[in-house]
């Protein structure tokens, strides 16, 4: 009650499960489980990259060289 830097609500994890199912809406459904986990997978990390404010290309870019940055620091 007295940190104010926590939200008052969870409307950013109801934003984040949003995504997933307008995807699953315009498609009708994902083809594998494999295809369904990696969907996630991947807007977890775009998601977790915007939260700490650093570029999402960027990110991207290391990822795909196996060189993901650091989310810590």
């Amino acid at each position: 009650m007295t940190d104010f830097s926590v939200p008052f609500d969870n409307n950013q994890a109801e934003r984040d499960l949003r995504v997933v199912k307008l995807r699953q809406k315009t498609s009708g459904c994902f083809r594998t489980a494999q295809g369904a986990a990696n969907f996630c997978r991947l807007r977890s990390y775009i998601s977790s990259v915007r939260k700490q404010g650093k570029p999402v290309l960027k990110a991207l870019q290391r990822a795909c060289q196996s060189r993901p940055l650091s989310l810590t620091s």
